[in-house]
């Protein structure tokens, strides 16, 4: 089965055409290149790199590292969250 990420369910719902891209389920294209170029060139576009890393950080002393590595208070997200 394919991994997916966070925003899986969101692609699906906005009609994307989903493709199989290193093991993920992944949107590929939504209305057309061309739409989609023009679109971001005069408004903006958002890419899901959720699929381009992961890594975990356990033990005792994970929250205080991650708040000293990260900008973000690590503590104030909900499990599955990301920042």
């Amino acid at each position: 089965m394919l991994k997916r990420t966070p925003l899986f369910d969101l692609h699906r719902q906005l009609g994307a055409r989903l493709v199989e891209f290193g093991g993920w389920e992944m949107p590929v294209q939504y209305s057309g290149i061309v739409d989609e170029h023009l679109t971001v060139r005069k408004a903006a576009g958002i890419f899901d790199i959720s699929h381009m890393g992961q890594f975990r950080v356990t033990g005792p002393t994970a929250l205080p590292f991650l708040n000293h590595l990260l900008t973000n208070n690590v503590s104030k997200l909900a499990p599955g969250q990301g920042q």
